[in-house]
């Protein structure tokens, strides 16, 4: 296959950490204006969403010699906005859903990292906690899910970009601009809590699903600080660690693009579950490229960097052991398939309400999805039995696909 002949393309290129914002802007410059068709997009784009990796506590927030650590920059968003704004006239939203704000009582004056930034670009930031919520369909039907509940603000545009960051993730492996998207995902009273999908067995799959609604256009990831280990932490005995990598990564697709990213890191972008970095969950990368949305075949990319990788020593922090992991996806599966049998029965007693099945057995129910409390505890004295928790809904509007359960039970099959 010919470099014309791919169907996607992404550029790595050099970008000091200690460089100015002009220097960014180049980097920035140099590795976006061959994605041609993205610009020509963008450009066409009255209204244009943008997801940064931004939202954060300011007590919370890790810096490296001053530059934030696990957030994209700031001078990586002034330099990108400055950018954008040189090539459209497009309106410019920001939609976010901050955790922070849904979890731990924080305001939005105070987890809005780049407030002032939208300030300074004229970029009008949608706050998706208050924001209108609409059920929208996934293309194609989904991987996880027939539909999920999302903000209209981020729906509600012609073209979407994501600007992430450069990290390892203890649940799953990595988090670039794939993941970066589950920001968006708001919590109750219209949807779920986050825990809902942040789950065994359903995580890759709903990311696959969060790709496909939004297909960001254009993908950026703020790879001059990086950090292995896990997504937060405050880089002193909890799994984190700095990595000055020097570079930036962009490209027209988000899964070739965090592919690309993968294999700089030193990961392979079509590994899957159990072979790291992916301890805890199946690669979200490789999920949605079994069903056709993007590839994780560096062959298939038209994918050029100033730096061959590895960049740094990249790793995903264990959490638990192996056994208990395969025993965790197991019993999840098992569950998930016992309602799916019973569901008749659980709807007629617990319609409208979300329950914890653990071994056929419904361990706790409530109206309201926010367990409050680690279902690590929930499982009692059977710590290596899963927890699976389910919306009860007579019509099942969300549309689970319980076909991915079947899948997961025969990847613990293949490896026993």
């Amino acid at each position: 296959m010919t470099t014309s002949e791919k169907a996607y393309k992404v550029r790595a290129v050099h970008c000091d950490y200690q460089g100015s914002e002009t220097e960014v802007y180049e980097a920035l410059k140099r590795a976006t204006d061959p994605l041609t068709e993205s610009w020509a997009r963008l450009k066409r784009a009255k209204r244009i969403g943008i997801k940064f990796n931004q939202d954060k506590e300011p007590k919370n927030r890790v810096y490296y010699e001053g530059q934030l650590q696990q957030l994209v920059t700031e001078k990586v968003a002034r330099a990108f906005l400055r950018l954008l704004r040189e090539r459209t006239d497009a309106e410019l939203v920001a939609p976010d859903v901050s955790f922070y704000t849904m979890y731990n009582g924080a305001t939005i004056e105070e987890t809005n990292t780049f407030a002032q930034v939208y300030k300074d670009y004229g970029v009008r930031y949608i706050n998706g906690i208050v924001d209108e919520h609409r059920a929208v369909q996934v293309p194609g039907g989904g991987q996880m899910f027939r539909e999920y509940v999302l903000p209209a603000g981020a729906l509600d545009v012609d073209e979407f970009i994501s600007v992430a960051k450069m990290k390892n993730h203890a649940f799953m492996g990595i988090t670039l601009t794939l993941k970066n998207l589950f920001g968006l995902m708001p919590g109750e009273p219209d949807g779920h809590t986050r825990t809902y999908f942040h789950h065994l067995v359903r995580m890759p799959y709903m990311l696959a699903d969060l790709g496909r609604i939004f297909n960001p256009v254009l993908n950026i990831i703020d790879a001059t600080i990086s950090q292995a280990g896990r997504e937060w932490g405050n880089g002193v005995d909890d799994g984190s660690a700095p990595r000055i990598t020097n570079m930036m990564i962009a490209g027209d697709h988000t899964i070739a693009t965090d592919a690309c990213a993968a294999h700089l890191m030193g990961h392979d972008p079509q590994s899957d579950w159990l072979t790291p970095p992916f301890h805890r969950d199946r690669n979200p990368l490789l999920v949605a490229a079994e069903a056709g949305f993007g590839t994780v075949n560096l062959d298939e990319i038209d994918f050029q960097t100033e730096q061959p990788g590895p960049l740094g020593e990249f790793y995903a922090y264990v959490t638990d052991s192996r056994d208990i992991n395969i025993s965790w996806r197991k019993t999840t599966a098992e569950q998930a398939l016992f309602y799916m049998d019973n569901q008749r029965k659980l709807v007629d007693k617990y319609a409208g309400e979300y329950i914890l099945l653990q071994e056929g057995e419904v361990k706790w129910h409530d109206p309201v999805s926010d367990l409050r409390q680690s279902r690590r505890k929930l499982a009692g004295g059977k710590p290596e039995q899963a927890l699976w928790l389910k919306y009860v809904d007579p019509d099942e509007a969300e549309g689970e696909h319980f076909s991915v359960y079947d899948f997961a039970l025969k990847q613990v099959a293949e490896i026993a």
